[in-house]
């Protein structure tokens, strides 16, 4: 199966949702963009979980570009409406920062359940693999964590650096650093926890992997990430803000966007906190996590068809 197959069948719940709703009101208005228009797109939009401020600055933007290209049919009108939504994810550099000596390293963030494991497993794969990437296995509040870890390290041929549960995860940060020094790696990879017994506590763990980081590297890691699941709808705005005031953020990689038929936060967070989506993940194989390409992302929600559309 292609990337773009992949692609298109990990969002087909978002398409038969919200998109489907939104291409109806579109051929209900024949190419009219007036009030009742626009508020059936506002209400398939807020559906999609785009956020209320998201939603009106697509509309604006719309109404703008109406009145300079004067659309006159449905089609159209969609293809404006595809066009804008993809120019608003577009805004950000999407490229992985490359650093300015190796290792580079990629720092992983997110509550519990968001597929960060999973995530840095599919990066390190990608990436190069063994030989290229080294794994840190930085969450040692949970046991099942860092075996998960090393459990996909052996699968993908990719070392894993560890610790006794209960170690000091800025510990295992450093080591990870050092020995991807050691060993000539391009990347270091360090999966974080996402859950202690309080928020405060678990916001000063990551700040402190943070500094110890940026002292072992004599710079900030070069990517920080939020591992963000998609089918958490709004709460992944609260998340997103909560982790970029304690780590400040330089992108997100967005996953199980197989399992919501919504998908629109990401026009959400890329508006309020002014952050890439970098990678998405569209379902569990290690070609399911996906560089995150804007014009694909949108032909993928509005094609009709297996053919790659352009609008």
């Amino acid at each position: 199966m292609s990337l773009w197959d992949r692609l298109r069948q990990g969002l087909a719940r978002s398409r038969s949702g919200w998109v489907s709703q939104l291409k109806k009101a579109v051929a209900g208005g024949r190419g009219r963009i007036d009030e009742e228009l626009l508020l059936e797109l506002e209400e398939s939009l807020l559906e999609a979980d785009v956020g209320l401020d998201g939603a009106e600055a697509i509309l604006d933007a719309l109404r703008e570009a109406a009145a300079k290209e004067r659309p006159s049919t449905a089609d159209e009108v969609l293809s404006l409406i595809r066009r804008l939504m993809t120019d608003q994810l577009s805004e950000h550099r999407r490229e992985l920062h490359q650093p300015p000596e190796p290792p580079g390293v990629i720092l992983l963030l997110g509550v519990n359940g968001s597929g960060k494991t999973t995530t840095a497993a599919k990066l390190a794969a990608q990436l190069g693999g063994r030989g290229k990437v080294i794994l840190g296995a930085c969450d040692t509040f949970r046991a099942a964590a860092s075996d998960q870890l090393a459990e996909w390290g052996h699968r993908i041929g990719v070392d894993v650096v560890r610790q006794e549960p209960g170690s000091d995860p800025a510990a295992v940060a450093f080591d990870t650093v050092q020995a991807a020094r050691a060993r000539g790696m391009a990347w270091a990879i360090l999966d974080t926890a996402g859950r202690l017994q309080t928020r405060t506590n678990l916001m000063k763990e990551l700040e402190k992997i943070h500094r110890v980081v940026e002292r072992a590297l004599g710079r900030p890691a070069d990517e920080r990430l939020l591992v963000l699941d998609a089918t958490v709808g709004q709460n992944g705005l609260s998340q997103a803000r909560l982790f970029h005031e304690t780590v400040p953020l330089t992108g997100l990689v967005v996953t199980k966007m197989d399992g919501t038929a919504r998908g629109g936060i990401l026009w959400a967070i890329t508006r309020e906190l002014g952050l890439p989506v970098k990678w998405i993940g569209v379902g569990e194989g290690l070609e399911d996590l996906q560089p995150f390409d804007p014009q694909a992302f949108v032909d993928a929600l509005f094609a009709g068809d297996g053919s790659r559309e352009v609008p």
